[in-house]
């Protein structure tokens, strides 16, 4: 069976960077058997409704501003996969869950930022899935209970986003990283070592920091989904774990 990741997709220059978690993230896919295909959920491309990418070729979006010119003209031309858009489909079908086919979105950064260190050669075909934050936590985990049959079919699934991300507070190369995401960090990595999902379903009311490390939750929800992806075995290992820019953590699990 292939693995699942949560993979925390940082600022958009991480594809710039030369760092440790640059150098992990470039590593990454040495440990596992190349994909089939890959399925990205992204907390770049949130819908009331879930969206599944279903095109033939994505085009590269830009969705940020402000940033070097050199990390406009980056590309990822990933070829879309039809068969396994209309899989994912049909698992949500049976799951009564509502979707739409999207033909027409490109992949945004927190999917090309990944797959560009990941898999550089864009040799892999892909399918992006869109976040809804307004479902609570419950649902979220369950959608990846329901992606995880995708891995017995020689799929990888990508979930990304990022647990500590209060943009207002970031310190651009500041050294320094703020009490408040070391402790809320620390808290969140006990509780999913321990899969104590009862108490990540309910971390905004109980805990430390919460509200400054999620102030919104579209980065957070990927947490969710790429833990229920490994409901079955109930395992999670930290593969890497750091911060950049006072706050912004920098993690990957394996499920």
């Amino acid at each position: 069976m292939m693995p699942s990741f949560f993979i925390a997709h940082g600022a958009p220059t991480i594809v710039l960077e030369n760092n440790g978690y640059t150098k992990f993230l470039k590593q990454l896919s040495t440990g596992i058997p190349k994909p089939k295909g890959i399925v990205i959920v992204t907390a770049h491309w949130e819908s009331r409704i879930q969206q599944i990418s279903n095109v033939e070729k994505f085009e590269t979006i830009y969705d940020f501003s402000g940033f070097p010119d050199e990390l406009y003209n980056i590309e990822y031309p990933a070829r879309g996969d039809n068969q396994l858009a209309q899989n994912i489909g049909m698992l949500f079908d049976d799951e009564k869950i509502a979707y739409e086919m999207d033909s027409k979105r490109g992949l945004d950064h927190g999917s090309w930022a990944i797959l560009k260190l990941v898999y550089p050669e864009a040799n892999i075909p892909v399918v992006q899935l869109s976040v809804n934050s307004e479902l609570p936590n419950e649902r979220q985990y369950q959608i990846g209970r329901i992606l995880s049959k995708l891995r017995e079919e020689g799929n990888l699934i990508i979930c990304s986003g990022g647990t500590t991300h209060n943009l207002m507070q970031l310190e651009y190369d500041s050294p320094h990283i703020h009490d408040w995401a070391i402790q809320f960090e620390n808290w969140l990595k006990e509780k999913v070592v321990g899969w104590d999902v009862e108490a990540l379903f309910r971390f905004e009311k109980i805990a430390p920091n919460a509200k400054n490390a999620v102030p919104t939750r579209e980065h957070f929800i990927p947490l969710f989904i790429g833990m229920g992806t490994g409901d079955t075995k109930q395992k999670a290992k930290l593969l890497h774990h750091s911060f950049q820019h006072g706050n912004l953590s920098l993690s990957c699990w394996e499920f």
